[in-house]
């Protein structure tokens, strides 16, 4: 007999999907946390002794080259969870997780997290399918930065944030976009302009609205549509 599911009690889709003796077993150590704009969360090969679970924030995980360039490399909102590394086994890991929009998450110390998956049971599952969905969100972000326009990774990378955050209006500067997508901030620009001349996205002082989420989905490339399926699989 499949376990009862608790009531909602989170915007967050991983623990809302817990059941309610799962739940119930981490919620002694699960605090609500405001995250600041770029605040960094775990630095490359230094212990993560915390996991994120976004309620209300976007949080990117980041390559930096030596020369200081940087790229997102994937991206956690309502649907996961930031610290996956800590599940693993390893003992480092090549990223940074950042905050790229300021909000609420749940913060959870990794022990009592490894308790409960190291059981087995249904957060253990849980946790290896949303961690097959983040396999696919990299291996997509890889092949769509190779091959794909600015314009067309932007229109992409702007749903996504849109579908971690739950809200088609978000505070992002061309700036942070251009740390994120590894181009110039001149390239954001030309990008932005495109889409905001179609009319599928406004502009106005660091605030992005998607005004048109159907023209925006068929000017984005298929990475777009892969992504989404697969954090909706978990």
């Amino acid at each position: 007999m499949p376990a009862l599911q608790a009531p909602p009690r989170s915007s967050n889709r991983l623990l809302a999907a817990l059941p309610t003796d799962v739940y119930q077993s981490l919620q002694p150590a699960l605090e609500l946390v405001t995250l600041t704009h770029l605040q960094l969360l775990y630095a490359v090969g230094r212990p993560i002794d915390h996991v994120y679970f976004p309620e209300a924030a976007l949080i990117s995980l980041v390559f930096q080259f030596k020369d200081g360039a940087t790229m997102d490399v994937g991206m956690v909102g309502q649907e996961g969870m930031a610290g996956l590394p800590v599940l693993l086994g390893g003992t480092s890991h090549s990223h940074q997780a950042m905050v790229q929009v300021a909000g609420k998450a749940w913060r959870l110390p990794a022990k009592p997290l490894l308790t409960e998956f190291n059981r087995g049971l249904a957060l253990h599952d849980l946790l290896l399918r949303y961690t097959q969905a983040m396999l696919t969100q990299t291996a997509q972000n890889s092949v769509c930065n190779r091959f794909h326009t600015t314009e067309v990774r932007l229109a992409r990378w702007l749903l996504l944030t849109a579908d971690g955050l739950g809200a088609d209006t978000f505070r992002l500067t061309h700036e942070v976009i251009s740390i994120m997508l590894g181009v110039r901030r001149a390239g954001v620009t030309v990008a932005a302009g495109v889409l905001s001349q179609a009319g599928w996205v406004r502009y106005s002082r660091g605030r992005i609205t998607i005004v048109d989420r159907t023209g925006l989905e068929a000017f984005a490339c298929e990475c777009y549509g892969v992504v989404h399926a697969a954090f909706a699989a978990v």
